[in-house]
């Protein structure tokens, strides 16, 4: 599988006295060239998210060899989006897209300040005629989901790494878009099996292009503890040293989360590291025998039960313990949120649960972090501003469920991921090689068609903060099986998170899917192509 590069490849300077000794001659100055030459455009709103507004009309815009970048004078925020798109369009335009702060009126511009509260600061508006694209937000998160939408509107090729023939059209228009829900997340497992720094990056990247803003890293599970704590080395060193089959596993040193972190960051995403507990923490008590009520430590576990582990709930050393990780963990993270799991614990008696995840939710607030659990957190008794996360299914029962939206009406927050819907590693149908089973299978249209809103009976829709589409490892180990079974699923659940209900359409949405099959072809995703779907020629 050809891996997409994620970092800058060549510098502007010496792609401008490249392009401009191939490209000069004739070029027009600002861009915006012969709109007549070669196919149509693609359609100003056949994007994933679907947009909220779409104007069409005029003419489109052109992007050559004397198309110029042009960002804020004096903006950071506004020039470091603009050097990214650089960076996507240069190797397969082959031209310079030099980044500038001299004002002009065309080109590709990029423009901070928007004083449409409607945009939020997630929100943009893009408009493109035969002069220039403008792109206009409130703030660098609204430029970068702009130019995210401007990448899509572009030729498939222009995700390739090495020159193609173009020519690059916009559609001409406006667009105006802003996200439905805050929350549109991803969560990747670590810890079944363990993923480089670099192949988290390669997901950051495509989970961008679909405006996901947040990261959920499960950091810890019975097979593998996947962050260094300075105060209990033992649980990298150790209880990272394997993973579900037996393989070697590893571990991020702080440095590897901050970068991590930093990534995320550059591509408009939050990091939401997640320490689950009192279950599921098998490499944990291997790694410490103190924190086992007998004493003893467990060996290290490589298969895929759950619900098995519990930390000892009594003993005062298990919050000694806790509250060293969280501190660590806070510390490393700038973000709002900290995941504390607390789903199948099953070796956890209630009244011990109960009392576990009160201290633990304490001291996630003392390092001055926002709670998010499992939604059997519900079960014991949510903070004031603690997130719910629910990942029940049609077969989950009356009782959890009324559970979880009394909770939410009592006013915790709700992140929505049912299994049979958004969880990733669902198989797609029987003869599915990768993944599991056990909420059913996952086909494109049932992980797409659904309401947020509507989806819990009894939960107040503004208590709904988002979505989420997780992805569990126990059977996937590299960047190509996790892609093999988040793609095209992926795309839906942000739809979902991002686009107006109103746009929610199966019919017209796999239509807008499937002309994302060459754009996915040529990032190098080897994904699913679904019967369900009718997929563009690649």
């Amino acid at each position: 599988m050809r891996q997409r590069r994620t970092l800058p490849r060549l510098s502007g300077s010496l792609l401008l006295v490249v392009a401009a000794a191939v490209f000069g001659v004739g070029a027009a100055p600002g861009g915006g060239g012969t709109a007549s030459a070669g196919p149509p455009p693609r359609p100003l709103g056949e994007t994933v998210p679907a947009p909220a507004r779409v104007k069409a009309g005029g003419s489109p815009y052109v992007v050559t060899a004397g198309t110029r970048i042009r960002v804020d004078d004096g903006s950071g925020g506004a020039r470091r989006v603009g050097e990214y798109l650089a960076d996507l369009l240069r190797p397969s335009t082959g031209y310079p897209l030099p980044v500038t702060d001299q004002d002009g009126r065309d080109g590709i511009r990029l423009r901070l300040g928007s004083t449409d509260p409607s945009l939020g600061s997630e929100g943009y508006r893009l408009q493109s005629s035969g002069g220039a694209v403008t792109i206009t937000a409130r703030g660098p998160a609204g430029l970068f989901h702009g130019v995210q939408t401007l990448r899509q509107l572009l030729p498939a090729d222009v995700e390739k790494d090495t020159v193609q023939d173009g020519p690059w059209k916009v559609a001409g228009g406006t667009l105006t878009d802003s996200p439905r829900y805050a929350y549109r997340s991803a969560m990747l497992d670590v810890s079944r099996h363990f993923f480089s720094v670099d192949e988290v990056k390669r997901y950051i990247d495509q989970l961008a292009l679909y405006k996901i803003n947040t990261l959920h890293l499960h950091l810890s599970d019975d097979q593998g503890w996947r962050i260094a704590i300075d105060s209990w080395p033992r649980l990298a060193e150790y209880g990272g040293s394997t993973e579900v089959g037996g393989g070697p596993g590893g571990h991020y040193t702080k440095s590897d989360y901050r970068e991590i972190v930093r990534y995320a960051s550059s591509r408009y995403l939050e990091v939401v590291p997640e320490i689950d507990l009192p279950g599921h923490t098998n490499a944990a008590l291997a790694s410490y025998a103190e924190l086992n009520c007998d004493g003893v430590a467990p060996p290290l576990y490589t298969g895929t039960s759950v619900g098995f582990s519990s930390l000892c709930v009594p003993k005062a050393v298990t919050y000694d313990f806790v509250d060293d990780v969280i501190r660590e963990l806070a510390a490393l993270t700038p973000g709002r949120y900290l995941h504390i799991g607390g789903d199948e614990a099953h070796s956890t008696s209630h009244e011990d649960y109960v009392a576990f995840m009160e201290k633990a939710q304490a001291i996630v607030g003392k390092y001055g972090k926002t709670v998010v659990g499992w939604h059997q957190l519900t079960g014991a008794e949510p903070v004031a501003g603690a997130v719910a996360q629910y990942w029940g299914y049609d077969r989950t029962g009356a009782a959890e469920r009324e559970q979880v939206a009394g909770a939410a009406r009592n006013g915790t927050k709700l992140v929505l991921s049912p299994a049979d819907r958004t969880y990733l590693d669902m198989k797609y149908d029987k003869d599915t090689r990768l993944g599991l089973a056990w909420a059913g299978y996952v086909e494109v249209r049932r992980s797409y068609d659904w309401d947020p809103a509507t989806y819990l009976a009894g939960v107040p829709e503004d208590s709904v903060l988002g979505v989420e589409a997780p992805l569990w490892t126990e059977t996937l180990s590299n960047s190509g099986e996790i892609e093999q079974m988040a793609f095209p699923r992926l795309p839906g659940v942000a739809e979902l998170g991002w686009s107006p209900a109103a746009t929610h359409d199966w019919e017209a949405y796999k239509v807008r899917l499937g002309a994302q099959g060459p754009r996915l072809a040529a990032l190098g995703v080897d994904f699913y192509r679904s019967p369900q779907v009718p997929w563009a020629a690649e």
